[in-house]
């Protein structure tokens, strides 16, 4: 789940940056620590802005910089177990496919694809179902529920486990497949 959340956070301008904007200083060093990170509590940061800096800071005795309150909002990337997103296959590999979802990868175990024999073709990188003979491939654009979130302290990029074998999940044209059977039944029940 993406959202914006607010911070507060003390920021130390250096010597040599004092003098310059203090608003857009603060930015380069705020984005500098927080943006393309992991946090345990916000998940994935993708993007820090509306930096409000106090003008007023402090110094610190044999410290030639400043510190300064800062409030700030960041834009981020949460993953829930059992969410919905939509995302894009971006790698097969012998034991899946990963899937870009928001800025972070995600397992789709080959046991997770299909209710269906499944060849790997990593030549032309593709799985594809023997009796369904459908196909996930590199581009594919599938909607997945989340079933695994792993951002435990430390952890450099995280992990996510996601699912497709339930109703209208999948390679999108699969959904749109299973909609077009669906509604060929109605109406031929009428």
């Amino acid at each position: 789940m993406f959202q914006i959340v607010r911070l507060r956070d003390v920021v130390r301008i250096p010597p040599d940056k004092i003098g310059k904007p203090l608003r857009e200083v603060a930015t380069e060093i705020l984005r500098a620590r927080y943006e393309s990170t992991l946090s345990y509590d916000y998940g994935y940061i993708i993007r820090v802005f509306d930096v409000k800096v106090d003008p007023v800071g402090k110094l610190v005795h044999g410290d030639g910089g400043t510190y300064h309150k800062a409030e700030f909002s960041m834009l981020t990337f949460y993953p829930k177990v059992g969410e919905i997103i939509e995302g894009e296959v971006v790698e097969i590999t012998d034991f899946g496919a990963f899937v870009k979802i928001g800025p972070a990868d995600a397992l789709l175990h080959i046991s997770q694809i299909l209710d269906d024999y499944l060849s790997i073709d990593m030549k032309q990188g593709m799985i594809i179902g023997s009796n369904t003979q459908r196909v996930l491939k590199v581009g594919s654009k599938v909607r997945v529920k989340i079933t695994a979130v792993s951002l435990g302290r430390g952890a450099s990029l995280g992990k996510i486990g996601v699912t497709c074998r339930q109703p209208f999940l999948g390679a999108l044209e699969w959904i749109e497949e299973d909609l077009k059977k669906i509604k060929e039944a109605k109406e031929a029940k009428k």
